[in-house]
């Protein structure tokens, strides 16, 4: 069975993130897309338009000394414009290792992203990370 569109998008999301090609990101958000984070910290709030979430995923890479990563586990899509993806992350920053479960939920519209609510599995250690 092919995979669903939506879920060929988040996938190819994933893998541009992971190899740092910001080019093909942003080629998969709309103009005026919403990253949506989750905490307290340094990098949560949300972030409008396709310049605003480049530089907050620049920033994580600069904030951890490129060593923050994600591994997508699962994408689950319901063919109404919605897709779910399960990761792990990790990363170093100030002496602390950040490991936990998250997860990002899309909404899409025709072929682009037009916002992405992220999820974590423990927002605690998130919080403190990024303190």
């Amino acid at each position: 069975m092919a995979e669903h569109p939506h879920a060929m998008l988040v996938r190819k999301g994933y893998e541009a993130f992971t190899q740092g090609d910001m080019d093909t990101l942003r080629g998969l958000m709309a103009a005026d897309a919403t990253h949506h984070v989750p905490g307290t910290g340094m990098l949560s709030g949300d972030f409008k338009g396709q310049d605003a979430i480049i530089d907050m995923y620049r920033r994580l890479g600069e904030e951890t000394g490129g060593t923050f990563r994600v591994e997508l586990r699962q994408i689950l899509v319901d063919d109404r414009g919605h897709a779910v993806s399960l990761h792990h992350m990790a990363g170093d920053r100030q002496g602390k290792h950040l490991e936990t479960d998250g997860g990002l939920v899309f909404r899409i519209v025709g072929d682009k992203i037009t916002d992405l609510d992220e999820c974590v599995a423990d927002l605690d250690a998130v919080n403190d990370f990024w303190a």
